[in-house]
């Protein structure tokens, strides 16, 4: 798979851009933001439908709370902000005034893990699948480029009941193209391989392809699988590629406390017991600095990761 790290666009634009078109074909879809309409890039909706647009201020709790009311109604509302912000401070209203009934409210936290930057740790969502994932009703969802991003929102719009999106800030090389297609039930078998199951979301699948090519250089055969679909988790492919290898790692852009690498551990403990490794953030907060940095610094761009996953692997042959 060709994957172009020179050539980055941006996630949060082909959300802004997808929600507009979305909007055009359906007027059922209102959208909230907690004053960063520019960088959640709902502000692409809000010239479009200013009618529709709401900017509830930074007042994360009221927005949840607000979409909820207009989902009772029935509106389709997205509401959006910093992961950070949009789950931490909203949990309650989150769980309580929109999934404990069941409510289609659509919540796109943009801005999530150690790639926000030079904002730090207090803007760095490392918790948020954790926490959108514990909460009964809520799918979660990570997109790993534009195209998929695209196909997300638009499967969101149709989709009846509560649904948390996670985008990145830094912006994304294409890792799927025109043809490809969203399925909510199905993980993407990027590249099949013996030795090991990687699997991996969001931003840091085009890192965990451009390693396993290394480490197929190396003579290293590496499955990759995409889970964009955090919950439900697909676990069926998750437990073939574990059949296959017998030895799996999770790679994330967020804690390897209740993310995906749990969500996976707790699917193979009790289907199909696996030796797993987890490579994320090791239950830390993050830190300043650019988005490349960090992720050098936390082990998950595609060089460290090719040394990482190598390591593992000889390890579990016996050879180091």
């Amino acid at each position: 798979m060709n994957i172009d790290k020179n050539n980055k666009k941006s996630i949060r634009k082909a959300f802004g851009q997808t929600l507009a078109f979305i909007g055009s074909v359906d007027d059922r879809i209102v959208v909230l933001d907690a004053d960063l309409a520019c960088s959640t890039q709902t502000k692409i909706f809000a010239d479009k439908f200013p009618e529709r647009f709401f900017d509830c201020g930074i007042a994360e709790q009221n927005m949840a709370a607000t979409a909820a009311g207009l989902a009772s109604e029935g509106k389709i509302p997205f509401i959006s902000s910093f992961a950070m912000f949009a789950t931490g401070r909203a949990f309650d209203q989150i769980r309580n005034a929109i999934c404990y009934p069941n409510f289609n409210v659509k919540i796109v936290g943009t801005h999530c893990g150690v790639t926000v930057g030079e904002d730090g740790a207090t803007h760095q969502a490392l918790e948020d699948i954790s926490i959108m994932r514990s909460i009964p009703y809520m799918t979660v969802i990570s997109p790993a480029d534009c195209r998929e991003c695209e196909e997300v929102i638009r499967y969101a719009s149709l989709h009846d009941g509560p649904m948390y999106i996670r985008i990145s800030r830094s912006n994304v090389p294409d890792v799927f193209d025109e043809h490809y297609h969203f399925n909510i039930h199905k993980a993407v078998v990027i590249k099949e391989g013996k030795d090991i199951s990687v699997f991996t979301h969001g931003e840091t699948l085009a890192e965990t392809i451009l390693a396993a090519e290394n480490l197929e250089k190396e003579g290293i055969s590496v499955e990759v699988i995409h889970i964009p679909v955090i919950k439900p988790l697909d676990f069926q492919t998750v437990i073939e590629s574990a059949k296959r290898t017998k030895f799996a790692i999770v790679v994330e852009n967020h804690s390897t406390v209740g993310g995906l690498g749990s969500a996976i551990c707790e699917t193979l403990a009790s289907r199909y017991p696996t030796k797993i490794y987890r490579i994320g953030i090791h239950d830390e907060f993050g830190q300043s600095g650019s988005a490349d940095d960090l992720l050098a610094y936390y082990g998950l761009d595609s060089e460290t990761l090719t040394k990482r996953i190598r390591t593992m692997y000889n390890k579990e042959q016996g050879k180091i």
